[in-house]
């Protein structure tokens, strides 16, 4: 299966990757620290050789010993995954769920810096993240111009007007879900050009398209809410970089067009799969675009730091985000954020991850429905815009995707196709 060639070949590569990064950090942390940081580099490599070791040979998963305070939840889950050998040996690296022990490895790189002050908080995806933002320049001025000139007449837009440019700007979010450095191993992945361009013709490879869905939830909680409360729209972020972008995007207009009142992004607390957001990644996107060198760019990044000051963007981490379950796990694992989620009018999960973890991360057959492979998780109406970069897929028709299975034996990995895969709560 996929999982196993992720295993075997991408996690040791993103490893060695790290423990190169540290490494061409020695001076760096020397002169923060002196000889203490050095020290805590060298320790912190070590426990990632062990680690890259431990992966490669098989063993098995081990206890953390940290003081994160998700530390608990993860051992409790090890003795729950040891349960489910019945006896089989222990968990390891070969021999268990690929969403336990990839979420696991990232943990476990996390864990190796928490170990070792002063270097605790250096995050070793920075650097590609940073360049993924940078190599996308084209693309992002692409974008923020386009919506910069959208903003001018968005008031004089009628309803089907409005409607195609959602269903636009939904598209350009889904597929800058392409740009994932885990999915690369932290090879390059930026978008060169205008997301706009090629739209027309990337239709064809979104196999499920729930568009016309969303936008009626959204013009009718508009309708329902036009004298109470506020319609909030949450969006559960993927990858910084250019993706990031694109979610701005989306929320900026969610608010110009008031389709929504208020939009909540919701990011990773520790460095994640490489290239997922944390709140550094957040401000420091905004603050990036804010100081451009090009007018509508940084008109994009002083509006949305305003959006954050007047309390209509909210961001928030929580650990449940970073922790191996599934989201039907949510309600018990953290009620306090299945309760937060409650409360909004509609869901998007980005990207692969988050699907993963919707659907259990299963080898569902593709008809299943999409509200069966959720298993009860129904905080609010909930949409996942993913590009397929893992073998799981639900919601298909009948012979869909046997179909494109003889003709691309690679289609669920490759990150061509994707989905604007809607569930309304129950």
């Amino acid at each position: 299966s996929f999982a196993y060639f992720t295993i075997k070949d991408r996690l040791p590569q993103i490893l060695t990757k790290v423990i190169d990064t540290l490494h061409r950090h020695k001076n760096e942390f020397f002169e923060e620290h002196g000889e203490k940081g050095v020290e805590a580099e060298k320790r912190a490599i070590s426990l990632l050789s062990k680690l890259r070791n431990e992966l490669q040979t098989d063993k098995p998963v081990t206890p953390l010993e940290d003081e994160l305070p998700d530390a608990a939840l993860w051992n409790q889950h090890l003795d729950y995954q040891r349960n489910l050998s019945n006896g089989n040996g222990e968990p390891s690296w070969f021999q268990s769920p690929w969403l336990y022990v990839e979420c696991y490895m990232y943990r476990r790189i996390q864990a190796a810096l928490a170990q070792n002050p002063p270097i605790d908080n250096f995050d070793v995806f920075k650097e590609g993240k940073v360049q993924n933002f940078f190599e996308s320049q084209e693309a992002v001025i692409a974008l923020c111009t386009y919506f910069q000139e959208l903003l001018k007449n968005i008031k004089d837009l009628d309803e089907k007007q409005l409607q195609e440019e959602l269903f636009k700007l939904l598209q350009v979010s889904l597929w800058g879900n392409k740009c994932d450095l885990s999915f690369s191993a932290g090879e390059g992945s930026s978008q060169k050009s205008s997301p706009l361009l090629s739209l027309e013709n990337s239709i064809p490879y979104i196999l499920v398209n729930d568009m016309e869905k969303l936008w009626s939830l959204l013009v009718n909680a508009k309708k329902r809410n036009a004298e109470k409360s506020s319609v909030r729209v949450d969006i559960i972020l993927d990858n910084a970089g250019f993706e990031l972008v694109t979610d701005f995007v989306l929320a900026d207009f969610l608010l110009s067009s008031k389709l929504a009142d208020e939009v909540h992004f919701h990011g990773k607390s520790i460095p994640w799969y490489v290239s997922d957001t944390t709140k550094h990644d957040f401000n420091w996107t905004i603050k990036q675009l804010q100081s451009a060198n090009h007018m509508w760019m940084s008109r994009c990044g002083i509006n949305w730091e305003g959006n954050l000051k007047k309390g209509v963007w909210v961001y928030r981490d929580h650990m449940f985000w970073t922790l191996p379950h599934d989201f039907s796990n949510m309600a018990e694992v953290a009620p306090d954020l299945y309760a937060d989620l409650q409360k909004s009018s509609l869901l998007l999960f980005k990207g692969d991850l988050n699907y993963r973890k919707l659907t259990g991360d299963k080898k569902w057959e593709y008809t299943v429905p999409f509200h069966q492979a959720l298993n009860k998780f129904h905080p609010a109406p909930l949409c996942s815009l993913r590009t397929l970069k893992s073998d799981t897929q639900v919601g298909l028709k009948p012979g869909q995707g046997e179909q494109i299975q003889a003709s691309e034996p690679e289609w669920m990995i490759s990150g061509k196709y994707g989905v604007v895969q809607f569930d309304a709560a129950l």
